[in-house]
Order: structure tokens, then sequence, then C-alpha cells
């Protein structure tokens, strides 16, 4: 730095010393005067300080900038100690992750022994080694970078963005400068750039006040002028938004930046009233593509800000949706999922059907609240969907097969919108509705088994549910669904077993057994004794619901013997109570 930027300007006035809010706290500067003195009165641009850092590095850095700029780190920093420490991590010395170097030792001539054992070794075999990723394997330990190396850097990224200026620029020039601008932070880096009164107050409304007319009287006709920020929350930003007041294309400048950037200048510029680098950095967001954690930063910002322009809401409507007057429209939630549900049903790809199922029915389950669909609405996809199966149904025991692929297709409809409703805790219509298709029943024996059994999918998820609590049905409809549907599951269980891909045999017999003993004790011997004498003769391709039939043998048999069963006495003992 040459000498006369390190200089202050005497005067004979008050020193005006200004306090700046941090920029996470949104605060509008304050001007605080004191008492002028008789030597150099510079301005002072103070910030709220920030939340407790680690003890300063026992390191002392100084960096050999480019002329115009200076950087320390520590409220000491020596002369020589970036080169000592630079030439140190050269070296790979404070870098714990570099590996030893080669031990050389001197030996003597192999023996014949070792001769021998390196026999094997002389045409070795070439291996590629595989890089260990320490992240698959939790028992190698994360590289950390060394606080003195993240210093080390953030100071080497600021000496960069100061001497990196396009042709013509007057950023950081120190011949045509009038105020000498020191920035420091709460981590003891401190750095000194030179800028220029008049394009401060041209783009920033803090520093149109604090800088004016008649501050310029109060400090004589010297220059440069001497302003310090100090408790900066981010240099790197700071440097950032000032360099943005010398662009003519701020859009331009901000595209080699990323979001998270973008949001700290956001913030300085607010704090400062750079309108010009408000209005491009929203513009920015609005164009920007984001990461799925970078939303609610943005979201979070602009409502601190409150930034309630045009910009700030075109960025804002990318994460909400409004109305024309102004409020959030709820309906058009579910409007959305409808049609989303109904492009699923009836989409001509399979594959895409299965993917596309699989990804609504995580997004509903995500957001089940019962006010993004309403229950109607799912209840009439299903009746769309039986209405078809019905009538395709009903042609294939009519032997017209022209369209009866279309069964396993409405059938497979039906069991996922089923899936959806026992997620909301709302099938207990559906197995109403279903226990009731008699018409479908009757025609069952009629269809082949290979283009029928995905209907008895439907009556197994159905057993599913009420085995495991999920459909809380009343007796009568638990009963009709066995007698309607409890035969044509029977006929197709082998098709089902065989056919069905990710079937869980298992599941789908406890389900069973779990629904007939839901059943008055009565009811359960008639199914029981009728499963039974199927199973005999069918073996594997018949449900084993063996474990059912001991629940209700036990049930039925055990005092009708005349024989009690043994009940475990409960004792209770009351030991004396401690009053002490």
């Amino acid at each position: 730095m040459a000498a006369s930027a390190t200089t202050t300007t005497p005067t004979t006035h008050n020193q005006l010393k200004v306090q700046q809010g941090t920029v996470a706290k949104h605060k509008r500067p304050k001007c605080r005067g004191d008492a002028a003195p008789a030597t150099a009165s510079p301005v002072v641009l103070e910030l709220d300080p920030l939340p407790p850092t680690p003890p300063d590095s026992p390191f002392r850095i100084r960096f050999s900038p480019s002329p115009g700029m200076e950087f320390t780190s520590g409220p000491h920093a020596g002369s020589n100690g970036f080169t000592k420490f630079n030439s140190a991590l050269t070296a790979g010395l404070l870098n714990p992750m570099s590996p030893p170097p080669p031990h050389e030792k001197a030996r003597s001539s192999p023996t014949l022994f070792e001769m021998m054992a390196s026999e094997p070794d002389i045409n070795p075999r070439t291996q590629i080694p595989t890089p260990i990723n320490p992240v698959m394997n939790p028992l190698i330990p994360k590289p950390q970078v060394p606080q003195m190396d993240k210093q080390a850097l953030a100071m080497q990224r600021i000496s960069d963005i100061l001497s990196s200026k396009s042709p013509g620029s007057l950023f950081n020039d120190s011949a045509s400068s009038d105020i000498k601008l020191t920035l420091s932070s709460k981590d003891g880096i401190t750095l000194s750039m030179n800028v220029h009164r008049q394009i401060l107050v041209a783009h920033s409304r803090f520093f149109a006040v604090k800088l004016s007319d008649q501050w310029i009287k109060q400090q004589g006709g010297s220059v440069p002028y001497i302003v310090e920020i100090a408790d900066c929350e981010d240099i790197e930003v700071y440097i950032e938004a000032l360099r943005l007041m010398y662009c003519r294309d701020l859009k331009r400048m901000l595209m080699k930046e990323d979001v998270s950037r973008v949001l700290g200048i956001l913030k300085v510029s607010a704090a400062i009233g750079f309108d010009a680098g408000v209005l491009s950095c929203l513009e920015y967001l609005e164009a920007a593509p984001w990461a799925e954690e970078e939303e609610e930063k943005v979201a979070a910002l602009l409502s601190k800000l409150r930034c309630d322009g045009l910009a700030a809401g075109e960025v804002l409507k990318r994460v909400s949706i409004e109305d024309r007057n102004g409020t959030k429209d709820g309906g058009e939630n579910e409007d959305v999922l409808l049609k989303l549900l109904h492009v699923v049903l009836e989409g001509k790809d399979e594959k895409a059907r299965r993917d596309m199922k699989g990804l609504v029915a995580k997004m509903l389950r995500e957001n089940s609240s019962q006010t993004d669909i309403r229950k109607g609405s799912l209840y009439s996809a299903c009746d769309g969907c039986l209405e078809l199966l019905q009538k395709h149904f009903l042609q294939a025991a009519g032997s017209d097969l022209s369209e009866v692929t279309q069964i396993a297709r409405q059938a497979d409809n039906l069991h996922w919108m089923l899936d959806i409703l026992i997620d909301r805790n709302i099938a207990e219509d559906f197995l109403q509705t279903w226990a009731s298709q008699s018409e479908l029943s009757s025609a069952h024996p009629k269809v082949p088994a290979i283009h029928r059994f995905e209907v008895s999918r439907v009556t197994a998820r159905l057993f599913v549910g009420i085995g495991k609590g999920q459909l809380l049905a009343s007796k009568d409809a638990r009963c009709l669904l066995l007698r309607t549907w409890l035969v044509p599951f029977y006929d197709d269980f082998t098709w089902m077993r065989r056919a069905s891909r990710g079937l869980d045999r298992h599941l789908i017999e406890e389900g069973l057994s779990n629904t007939v003993l839901t059943l008055p004790l009565a009811w359960q011997q008639d199914i029981m004794l009728a499963w039974f004498d199927r199973f005999l003769n069918s073996g594997e391709d018949c449900p084993n619901i063996q474990r059912g039939f001991e629940v209700w043998w036990r049930r039925a048999f055990w005092r009708r013997n005349g024989e009690d069963r043994p009940l475990r006495q409960l004792q209770i003992t009351a030991g004396p109570a401690d009053n002490s």
C-alpha cells in the first residue's frame, strides 16, 4: 500500500461514528456521534456482535496482495508469517491427510532366503487399487480441513476477488479512489480496499446519508478518507456487494455465483439500501434453479427482508400458489391431485403406469391432510374403475374376450386405489361396496382363471387390511365379504401365487385367518370346516390358515369337553407404606 493510503485526515469537527445492525437482524443503520479528537477522525461503520467464535489461532498470516489491498489476520500479524505458512502448506506439513515421506534405509544384499521368497513377484499381476470412500465406510474418519487452512483459503478467495476486475473498472483503484474502506470480522480478518465516494453515494441510500456533502466538509480537504466497517458477518459477501456497484451488467456478474452466495449479497444489499443490487439478486433467484433445501432459505429470507416488490413476488410464486384475489387457493391442490389420479388410471404404457403409481401414492402419503383431496373425490375415481371392471368382466363371462385384458387393468387400478384409501383410513365404504358385488362373484367361474385372478388380489388386500386392523368394518360387512368372495379367492389362489410378482403368501394367509377369527364363533366353525376339507384335497393350491384353525378349535371345544381352562392366579401384594 502507498503510504498516503494509511494516513488519516485531520479535522477539528466532531467525529462521526456510524453503527450498522447486522444483516441477519435487518436493522436500519443508526448514526452515533462522539467528541472530536485532536487528531484523525475516521468514520467507523460498526456491526452488531456475532455469536461467540473460537479463540484466535496461534498462527499469524499476512498476505502479500496486489497493490491497493491489504490483509491481516490476528491482532499482531507478522511480516513473513504467511511466507512460512505457505511454504509449510505447500510442503504438505500442515495437511494431516498427507502421506508420510518414504522411509529409506541402507541395507545389504538380499539373502538367499529373501531371493527365494520374492520369486513369485518377478512378474507381478497388475492390480488397480480400489478407492476407499469414507462415506461408505464409517470406520474411516472423514478428512477435516484445519481452521487455519479455512482462514487461509478464505483470504485467498478475497484476494482473488479484489485483484480481478475488468479493464477500465475503478473497483479497488488506488490511483483514483478517495476513500479507504477497512473491513474487519470477529475472527480477526481485516482488509483494506480503495473505493469511491461518488459511486457509494449514487448506489446506496445508507452511504448517501453517512457520506453526505456535509460530512465531507467536516473531514476537510485531504484524501483518502478513512471509513471502517467492523464485525462483518462475511467479508467476502460485503466485497461482492460493493463490487456490484461498479458493474454495468449486474445480472451477468451474478451468473458466476451460486444461490447461497446470492442470498448473502441480497442481505447486504438490502441492509445498505443498494436497490439495484436487491433487484438483480431477486431476478437471479427467480430464474436460477434451486436445490430442495434452498427453497426454505429463499422464502425465509424474503419474508424477513419484507421484499414486497414485484420481483420478490415473482420469486415467491415458485414456492406458493395464489389466486387472483391474492389468497391461497386450497381447492386447486385437489384438482391437481385428481388430475394426476385419472392420468395414471387411464395411462397406456404399463411400465410408466407402475412407476407413476408409486410416485403419486408417495406424494399422497406424505401430504395426507384431509383438505388436500376429499373422500368423495377418491371414491368417484374408484366407482369409475369398478364400472369398467363390471363391463369387461361380464363380457368375458359371455365368451366375449375382445377386451379381456381390461379386467386385469381395472382390477389393478382398484387395488391401487384401495391402498390409498387404507392409508387415509377411509376404506370401510369400499369394503362394503366390494362385498356387495354378487353379480361379479356369480360370473367368476365363467371367466378363464388367467384373466380373472387379478380380481382376487383386491379381495386379498381387504383380508390383509382387516387382519391388521386397518379396516374396522361392521360384522355384517365382514361376513358378507367372506360369503361373496372367499370361494373365488380359493379358486384363484394358485394363479395368484404363481403369476403375481411380489405376492406375500404368508401375509395374505395371516390376514385371512384374522378376518375369520373376527366373526362370531358359530360362523367361524362353518368357514374353518369348509377350509379343512378343501385344504386336504388341494394342498399348496389352497391358502394355509392352520394357525387360525387351531385358535378356533381351542375356542370352540375347550369348555365343550368339560375341561375348564386353567386360570393363572393373579396375586397382588401390598407392602407396608414407607413414611420415613
